[in-house]
């Protein structure tokens, strides 16, 4: 049912609501520190967006599927929008630490892994279930590389400017 396009244009959607949730969230925590992740993490989402864009140009449409991409681009307005799962509901002023910040983060990645793995039967097309992959790696490799700054003495590099 998917496309490869179309499944990048997920994932670049997926990647443009955190990044405005972790903006609008680090102009309003009061914590310098937390603000500083929440800025660190947008860029983070801002890098894969732009990661998942170079990855939808090197895969141009195949073919007149414009019924296909219609309906797909009205699932995806309905399912997406402009939403952040997990991060919705989160209040970012309540966050008092680090850690806490972080395990956010993970949640909203591994929430959005849980989304990519849910689309998994839809997709027939093997080179969409490849890129599909490729998404769902490439966002397991974010949280393992947040899962190394939980409890680190490391300071953070979005400490760097603090």
């Amino acid at each position: 049912m998917f496309l490869i396009n179309e499944i990048l244009d997920m994932a670049v959607q997926f990647e443009k609501n955190g990044e405005k949730i972790y903006r609008e969230a680090a102009d309003k925590v009061s914590d310098p520190m937390l603000s500083a992740l929440l800025a660190w993490m947008a860029d983070e989402e801002s890098h894969h967006a732009t990661y998942f864009s170079r990855l939808k140009q090197k895969h141009p449409d195949s073919g007149n599927h414009s019924f296909s991409r219609e309906l797909s681009r009205e699932m995806l307005d309905e399912i997406l929008g402009d939403r952040g799962f997990s991060l919705e509901d989160v209040d970012f002023s309540n966050i008092a630490d680090q850690n806490d910040m972080i395990r956010t983060f993970i949640e909203f990645e591994k929430d959005t892994i849980l989304f990519y793995e849910m689309l998994t039967p839809f997709i027939e097309d093997p080179a969409a279930k490849r890129m599909l992959e490729t998404i769902i790696n490439e966002e397991n490799r974010h949280v393992e590389r947040l899962t190394v700054f939980l409890g680190s003495e490391t300071a953070h590099p979005a400490f760097s400017d603090c």
